[in-house]
């Protein structure tokens, strides 16, 4: 049984993840990699917030999966 449960909660995490990726790429600019001058400046604000929340996805989202192949 939880192992569905855990099926389900990695589901929603790359839902999330994806989200937040997406919000990401739009927020910076024009293009899909963004213009040369934005690929150096300092985030602030939202944008720290997530990046800072997209890599937190990440690493749940990484042990969320070891967890499951290596358990269930």
């Amino acid at each position: 049984m939880s192992g569905s449960l855990l099926n389900y909660l990695q589901i929603f995490i790359s839902v999330l993840l994806i989200v937040t990726i997406l919000a990401q790429v739009r927020g910076q600019g024009t293009g899909l990699f963004g213009s040369a001058e934005s690929s150096f400046r300092t985030r602030r604000g939202i944008e720290l917030v997530l990046f800072r929340f997209t890599i937190f996805l990440v690493v749940v989202f990484i042990g969320i999966s070891i967890i499951s192949v290596r358990f269930f």
